[in-house]
């Protein structure tokens, strides 16, 4: 089932997720279930990463699906976080042309470093510790400010937050109605 993406404005964007009580297996299967329609909801709006606010949930739960970027294909990583922890974050800072799927229409140069070592429980239920880089690494650090409460254009300067001032009370606007 694909998902209604929640906008830019809505409160939700801005809460600290809560961690996933899995401990039942209805609780499993529910997420479970939420994560099958959130790999339905990127595949459809051709996003590369959703977390669950995004989609009006507050639990620490994203996802990470890059084949392909700009139409080039850069890795084939699949990954479903839960409950996941940064652990490191590291290496050479660059920048890249970041976008949201909760902020349409919006883009921005964002300066990340380059290696992330996380922890957090995969699709099935098994804790993982990895260190993923390149790609891989800055969508996963875009979708993990997402269930810490901030969003990409929180790294804006003072000059480029004034310039999509507009667009963004536009967004707020279109998720009040």
């Amino acid at each position: 089932m694909i998902l209604p993406i929640v906008l830019y404005g809505n409160p939700i964007l801005r809460k600290k997720c809560l961690d996933i009580d899995f401990s039942s297996y209805e609780n499993r299967k529910e997420i479970n279930k939420l994560i099958q329609n959130m790999f339905e909801t990127i595949q459809k709006v051709k996003g590369i990463g959703l977390a669950a606010p995004q989609i009006g949930k507050n639990i620490r739960l994203f996802i990470v699906k890059t084949p392909y970027l700009n139409g080039v294909n850069i890795s084939n990583y699949k990954e479903v976080f839960i409950n996941a922890k940064i652990l490191k974050i590291h290496g050479k800072e660059s920048k890249f042309n970041e976008g949201c799927l909760s902020i349409p229409g919006i883009m921005g140069n964002i300066q990340r470093k380059s290696n992330v070592k996380i922890e957090y429980y995969d699709k099935n239920w098994k804790k993982q510790k990895k260190t993923l880089t390149g790609i891989c690494a800055r969508v996963i650090l875009h979708e993990y400010d997402h269930i810490e409460g901030k969003l990409f254009i929180d790294y804006f300067s003072s000059t480029k937050k004034k310039i999509i001032e507009k667009k963004l009370m536009n967004l707020s606007e279109i998720n009040s109605l």
